[in-house]
């Protein structure tokens, strides 16, 4: 109880601007957990789904591949299902295709993570918000009194520095995050771009039935 009393003290001292920071603390935590989930090895280039489509590639069982890829919702699996829809295509235009299927995905990936960027610069421009209306407060109170009464300028200064503090406390953190959800989403396109480009190699070198392949495809 001592420490909710604490934060709704430290929250009234901040003025009006710490709402709106709170409020971009949230969003952050929000978009945060929901990118770290998202990109996860196994969601996005799962190992046992590659070795078992390899394993059938090799064997030229391309219907039983396309099923393999429907069957599995991960981003590299949404790239091979473009891959076998076109693996009667020649080589540059089968390797366009999957260009734009690892673009979209890659798009995917990366979705709402500028998201903490504009939240930290938010943050920090909402803090020197707080501080400017904190420092407006103290002049109006040293204008107004001829001989100044020192607490009666700690409601400005409270504003001034609570508001500064937790902006920073706000986009520190919300701009780490989204370096590290960038380059995170950065080595997984990367990684999803080699194994696409030896899947493309491996559905190239086994012919295959086309009508039945593009029949279960679509």
């Amino acid at each position: 109880m001592l420490w909710g009393n604490t934060v709704w003290e430290f929250i009234q001292k901040g003025g009006i601007f710490m709402y709106p920071i709170l409020a971009c603390s949230i969003i952050s935590l929000a978009i945060f957990l929901h990118k770290i989930w998202i990109l996860r090895s196994k969601r996005v280039i799962p190992q046992r789904f590659l070795t078992e489509l390899r394993g059938l590639l090799a064997q030229g069982k391309m219907v039983e591949a396309v099923i393999l890829s429907r069957s599995n919702g991960s981003s590299i699996a949404r790239i091979v299902q473009s891959a076998l829809r076109s693996a009667h295509k020649d080589k540059a235009e089968l390797k366009e295709e999957i260009e734009e299927a690892g673009s979209k995905e890659a798009s995917e990936l990366e979705s709402y993570i500028e998201g903490l960027g504009a939240i930290s610069n938010v943050s920090t421009l909402l803090g020197l918000l707080g501080t400017i209306s904190g420092m407006i407060k103290i002049f109006r109170v040293i204008a107004d009194q001829p001989i100044v009464n020192p607490p009666s300028l700690a409601a400005g200064i409270s504003e001034a520095l609570y508001t500064t503090a937790l902006g920073l406390l706000v986009a520190i953190p919300s701009f780490i995050a989204y370096k590290y959800l960038l380059g995170r989403a950065a080595e997984l396109t990367l990684n999803m771009e080699e194994e696409a480009q030896g899947l493309m190699e491996q559905i190239l070198e086994k012919p295959f039935k086309e009508e039945k392949v593009r029949e279960v495809a679509r």
